[in-house]
Parts: structure tokens; C-alpha cells; sequence
């Protein structure tokens, strides 16, 4: 059977207020969770520094010897050929 729910018609310039009255609240709730925010001490900031630093370079230097094991590896297997 047909549904007899009558729809309501929601005007152009209501959409557009209910809109900018979602972006208003988002933001209101934004600044909310940055109120509440802590920032890490220089010594703290230092230290998450110097340890993203060193993880860089050991990582650098395993892809760099693996990188060097494998182009070893592929040179003596193009070797066999000849």
C-alpha cells in the first residue's frame, strides 16, 4: 500500500542556514579538543627528535646493505650466463 506520510518541504534558505550552523558547530567543537591539547617539554621534543633521527639512519644503512647483498646477487646470477 502507499505510504500516506505527508513529506515536508524544507526551503532553500533553511538548508543553507542549517548548513553554516554545522560548519559553525564543528569548529566550536574543534577548538574545544584544542583547548585540551599538551605539548611535549623541549627536553621531551628533543628526545622524539633524536630518536626519529637515529631510526631514520639505522633504517637507511639495512636498505642500504640489503640494497648492496641483492645488487651482488643479481650480478653474479647475470654471471653465470657468459
Amino acid at each position: 500500500m502507499a505510504n500516506n506520510e505527508k513529506k515536508e518541504k524544507v526551503s532553500f534558505f533553511t538548508k543553507i542556514g542549517n548548513f553554516f550552523k554545522g560548519i559553525g558547530k564543528y569548529f566550536k567543537e574543534v577548538w574545544a579538543e584544542v583547548k585540551q591539547l599538551t605539548w611535549p617539554s623541549r627536553k621531551e621534543l628533543v628526545n622524539y627528535c633524536l630518536a626519529v633521527i637515529a631510526f631514520c639512519a639505522l633504517m637507511a644503512i639495512i636498505i642500504g646493505l640489503l640494497d648492496l647483498a641483492f645488487g651482488s646477487a643479481f650480478q653474479a646470477l647475470a654471471g653465470l650466463g657468459k
